[in-house]
């Protein structure tokens, strides 16, 4: 799906990602999690092609600067951990920007069922015809995962999506129906690399974790085999407990 060897980046004289090598399945939902300022977020922004990079990222077997631009947005889109608080429009239009790279004036009928499908699952049709800027910060984070995964919705293969914190602001309901959200679309033999605070939602939901440390792979693989209490408190620099989640027997992380 995406492949890169060796990724690192600066700015300035501060090195930020140094050395990381990264390689996404088909249908995999890959967490990446660590510290704050280990790199997660350049990390995604130079896979998703938004930093630019002297190594070559492969999406598709296909160098991702040689795809144009309309047709990549079409089989990957990306959610921002930052986004915009004013945006003068209501609700439906600011999801329909989603669906911008397929019509050139009016939105057609798939363009909204995908609208519509995207506001019922999560949870925000009852606001449609809201102004944005009325939103709450959960409310307005719940749109642009709708209007991101909106974007998606078509008949093209395999897929990617990939979302910087998308839990921010999320009450714990929508928190598990975002993950769930994601997970469906990679049970489709699509993808996901998603940037993740909470070790325990990484756990439950991702396929493989990635695991970093001041711009560093501290550790890679399964739940199982990332999630070790030497691993988290040496990345963290915080002690913790691992036991085993009563339900599901994934690795539950108590800390402190």
């Amino acid at each position: 799906m995406i492949k890169a060897h060796q990724i690192s980046y600066k700015h300035k004289d501060f090195h930020i990602l140094d050395g990381i090598d990264i390689a996404l399945e088909y249908g995999e939902f890959l967490a990446i999690v660590g510290p704050n300022g280990a790199g997660k977020s350049s990390l995604l922004s130079v896979l998703a092609n938004e930093i630019k990079s002297k190594h070559t990222i492969l999406f598709k077997d296909k160098d991702i600067t040689r795809w144009e631009i309309k047709e990549l947005s079409q089989h990957k889109a990306k959610f921002s951990q930052h986004n915009s608080n004013d945006i003068p429009l209501e609700v439906k239009d600011v999801i329909m920007m989603g669906r911008y790279p397929y019509f050139d004036t009016q939105p057609g009928k798939e363009d909204l069922e995908a609208m519509n499908s995207m506001m019922d699952q999560t949870d925000i049709f009852h606001l449609k015809d809201r102004e944005y800027n009325t939103l709450s910060g959960g409310e307005k984070q719940r749109v642009h995962l709708s209007r991101v995964m909106a974007q998606l919705e078509n008949s093209i293969a395999h897929k990617l999506v990939f979302l910087d914190e998308p839990l921010n602001n999320l009450d714990i309901k929508h928190q598990y129906r975002a993950l769930e959200i994601i997970k469906s679309f990679t049970q489709k033999a699509n993808s996901a690399i998603v940037v993740l605070h909470d070790l325990n939602l990484a756990a439950q939901f991702a396929d493989k974790i990635l695991l970093m440390k001041s711009g560093k792979v501290s550790a890679y693989g399964t739940p199982q085999e990332v999630f070790t209490a030497d691993n988290i408190s040496q990345a963290y620099n915080f002690p913790c407990t691992i036991c085993e989640h009563p339900i599901t027997n994934n690795p539950m992380i108590i800390f402190g």
